[in-house]
């Protein structure tokens, strides 16, 4: 039998930094970046103890999303899933920046473009499989800009 298994102690912190950075990057084209440790530098940087650090992606043929990081296969998986979820051969209206970027921007909406990740004890606290990825949903290689910011307490 499963069920609600208890709330943990509540720990609170008082928020005196807002920390941001930009950061930028050069996807190879369709597919999957790793951009934990990326994040994890900024968290560092900030000085980042108790809060939340927020990611926002800004563009809309390129998402973000939390996904399994120990096995590629996942990935590629994943890959497959959205070309079939948004197909480039759809009959598509919207084609004046070429055939991949509708499907693009349907893939995005389905993935999302903002991510909360809290940090607790100036860590990510992500699961043991989990890394934060940037999804490239366009054939050719881009630069994404995605933004960064702590809201929270800082180490001492």
């Amino acid at each position: 039998m499963s069920g609600i298994v208890g709330l943990s102690t509540i720990t609170t912190v008082t928020a005196n930094v807002i920390a941001t950075a930009e950061l930028t990057i050069d996807t190879p084209g369709e597919g999957f970046i790793d951009i934990t440790a990326e994040v994890r530098h900024f968290a560092d940087k900030a000085t980042a103890r108790d809060g939340t650090v927020s990611l926002f992606l800004r563009h809309t043929s390129a998402s973000l999303t939390i996904q399994e990081n120990a096995d590629p296969d996942v990935l590629r998986d994943l890959t497959t899933a959205l070309r079939h979820l948004a197909p480039r051969d759809f009959g598509w209206i919207h084609d004046t920046e070429g055939p991949d970027d509708m499907p693009a921007h349907v893939r995005t909406m389905l993935t999302g473009v903002s991510l909360q990740i809290p940090i607790v004890g100036g860590h990510l606290a992500l699961g043991t499989w989990q890394g934060i990825y940037l999804i490239e949903h366009r054939a050719r290689p881009h630069r994404r800009q995605i933004i960064l910011q702590f809201a929270g307490s800082q180490r001492g």
